[in-house]
Formats: structure tokens, sequence, C-alpha cells
């Protein structure tokens, strides 16, 4: 009877095993190895000859980054060095870096005012932060509005009331928008459009100037010649950036609108511009936009760059928002309906939000091709960091030196672009809400 019991009761431990190690292959490096560079034969086979272009690689340039010679005048004491200390071995000459690297990031800007542009910088993350990151007081976005006119003066100098009538112009914008608004919706836009371009091109500088003789209030003048190196692409980058964002916005929903002539001019628009190279645009920034203006008019190139890099950015802004506009469910625009709201409102509440986090990959995608195409401003006589490059070899003391600029540029573009595709990636996986 007990052998019977003992077969048909089941053993049960009253003590715990102690905790075991896992397999050697399923833990540590050995296991991220075997999952991510050693998962079959094809992937052996090619991180053999990946590992092997590396170290072609490193073996061929390391020592020129090795022997790197960064104190010298002259690209002739580079070499002198290199033959007296490294026994004539590959070395790169970054020497033309700190001497020159007020010059890659100013252009010709005078070096007494180099604490404008640099406090223009540190205020620049300052504007930025409460609409990088929203845990920020939302105060700070009253600095963020008024950022562009206080860089615009500490860069360009001159009378402070300038910026100010700029200024008064959006002010005048919205009052316009507020009061013909009443009437309708398209009125109102057009009103908001006219009132202000009226008072930018007829009335602010007048304005300016009568307060100015009244109220001298100004900094030295830098002349837009002056301004260039990695300042003149972060400028023109910036405000390209920040401009054509609302613009596409507004395009997006031009281009979807039942009015035929707001639609017309939308698609017309944005396929004339998709359809122009920027270096064309930018051509006809330069050459050609002076000869549609009045006799004496000193239209500013810079300001004129800027207008064609945004136009520019605006259309292709467009057709990604109108990407994300169509991927939202039609479910969207019945909610939005259902909850008696109108069309600004649903668009401002419900339908954009939702298109923006769609497209972010595009938007963003967009940013840094457009911070990137600022180096053909070098076609029309602007010297950025690349324009800048060739300045510095035309000098006979590095006249030779390729690489060790070119890299240089490359690297600041690289720390950028690199640092706004993190930030994407970030808001992206803040705003995933679909597996929460």
């Amino acid at each position: 009877m007990s052998d019977l019991h003992a077969q048909t009761v089941a053993y049960v431990r009253d003590t715990m095993l102690p905790e075991a190690e896992p397999p050697l292959t399923e833990r540590g490096a050995i296991k991220w190895l075997r999952e991510n560079l050693l998962s079959g034969w094809v992937n052996a086979i090619l991180t053999v000859v990946s590992l092997y272009l590396i170290y072609w690689v490193l073996a061929h340039i390391g020592p020129w980054f090795v022997n790197s010679i960064w104190v010298a005048d002259s690209l002739d004491e580079c070499r002198q060095i290199r033959d007296a200390v490294n026994n004539g071995e590959p070395s790169a000459c970054f020497a033309v870096i700190t001497e020159r690297w007020q010059q890659l990031l100013y252009g010709f800007y005078p070096s007494h005012l180099y604490w404008r542009p640099n406090l223009a910088f540190v205020l620049l993350f300052v504007a930025l932060a409460p609409i990088l990151f929203d845990n920020l007081p939302r105060k700070l976005m009253w600095f963020s509005l008024l950022y562009p006119f206080i860089a615009f003066w500490l860069v360009w100098g001159g009378s402070i009331w300038m910026p100010v009538s700029v200024l008064a112009g959006l002010m005048i914008a919205i009052a316009a928008f507020g009061i013909m608004a009443r009437f309708s919706s398209l009125i109102g836009v057009i009103a908001a459009f006219a009132a202000p371009v009226i008072w930018w091109l007829f009335l602010a500088a007048p304005v300016a100037d009568a307060v100015h003789s009244l109220i001298p209030i100004g900094i030295e003048t830098a002349n837009s010649k002056q301004i260039g190196g990695f300042m003149i692409s972060v400028i023109i980058g910036l405000a390209g950036i920040v401009l054509s964002l609302p613009i596409g916005v507004v395009l997006a929903l031009g281009r979807q609108s039942d009015l035929f002539i707001v639609k017309t001019i939308c698609i017309g628009f944005i396929e004339f511009i998709r359809g122009v190279p920027l270096i064309t645009l930018l051509f006809t920034a330069s050459l050609l936009l002076n000869y549609f203006l009045p006799p004496g008019t000193n239209f500013d190139i810079v300001l004129r760059v800027i207008i064609m890099v945004t136009l520019f950015a605006s259309a292709y802004m467009a057709e990604t928002i109108r990407g994300g506009l169509a991927a939202l469910p039609k479910g969207q625009y019945e909610a939005a309906d259902s909850l008696g709201l109108d069309y600004w409102k649903a668009q401002r509440l419900i339908i954009m939000p939702q298109a923006l986090k769609i497209s972010i990959p595009g938007i963003v995608n967009t940013f840094i091709g457009l911070f990137k195409d600022t180096t053909l401003v070098i076609f029309i006589g602007i010297f950025d960091m690349l324009g800048l490059t060739n300045s510095i070899r035309a000098s006979t003391d590095w006249n030779g030196v390729y690489w060790e600029l070119f890299i240089f540029v490359a690297l600041v573009f690289w720390i950028c672009c690199f640092s706004m595709s993190q930030y994407s990636q970030w808001l992206e996986r803040k705003l995933q809400t679909e597996h929460r």
C-alpha cells in the first residue's frame, strides 16, 4: 500500500534551489555578438568584411589624425614640424582651424563686436527652450516671440526702433484680422496680410527714423557683407525653419480648401516652387529682385535670401503636412463636427496636432535639408563656412590645405543636423500614444 501511495502522490519540494546563472551564450557580450553580429552565416561574413574595412580605413587615416599639428602659422611651418617631430609621417595640419576659427564662425564681422552674436546665440537657446520642452514655464514664450527682433538688433545693430517698428507691423496684422474677421474670415485673412505689408514697405522706416530722432537709442551698425561663416548659416537656416512651418501649415490647409481661388493659388505656388531649384531662387533674390523694386530701394541681400529660402522650404513643408492630414482617419473630422467645433477650432484642437505628430519625421527632414542648403549662398557672394574655406586657401600661408577645413565644416554641420534628428526621435517617443 505504501509503495502504491508513493507512486501516486506528486513530489513537492520543500526547499528552494539557489538561483542558477543563465547559459553563457544567453547573457552578456556573447549574447549580444551572437544576436547582432553572428546570427547567421551571411551576417557573420558581412561582420568580418565590415571589420576589415574599418581596420583598413583606420590604418590609413588614423596616423594622419594621431600626428595632427595644432599650432603653426602656415602650411609650410606645419610641414617643417611634421618633418622634424613626426619624422615625415602623414600629419593633419589642423593649425589652420586654431588660427582661422573665428573667421570660419563669424566671417568678416568686426572682432570687437563678437559679444553681440555670442549673446544672440546664447539667448537663442533660452528662446527655444519653452518651444522644445513643455515642462518649462509658458511665460517664457513671450521672450521666444520677441527673440527674432532682439537677435536682429544685436547682430545688425543700428537704431532699436527699426525692429520695434517691424514688430509693430505684426501687431497691426493681428488688429486688422480681429477687426475685419467680424465681416468674413477671408476678408480678415486678406487684411491681416495686406496691412503689415503696407506698413513695412511705406511707413516702418520713416516712423522708426522719426522716433530715433527724438529718442536716439542704438548700437554700432554692422554691414550684411561682414556677416558670414557659421553665423550666416544659423541666421538663414533658423529664420527659414521658424517661418516655413506656419506658412507650410497655411499652404497645406489652403490646398485642401473648398474655395477655388485659394486652392488654385496654393497649388500653383507649391508646384512652381517645388519645380524650381533653390539655386535659381537664390540667383533671383541676388540679381533680379531689385529690378521689381522702386528705384533707390535698398533691399538687404540677407533678407532677400531669407525670403527665398523660406518660400522654398514652405512648399516642401506644405506637402509634408498635407501627408499628415491625409493620414488621419475620417473619424477624426467627424469627431470634431460632432463636438460642434468650427473649422479653425477643429484644426487647432483636433486635426492639426495629430497631423503634425504624424509628420514629425518629414518636418525634421525638411529642416535638416534646409539648414544644409544654406551653403548654396556661396554662389551669390555670401561667404558661409564653405565659402570661407576658399578665402582661407587663397592666402599664401594656407594655400594647399583642403581636408582639414572640409572636415571641420562637415563636423559642425553634422553636430547641428544630428542634434535635430535626435530631438525629433525623442519627441516622437514622447508623443507616442498608440501603445499606452
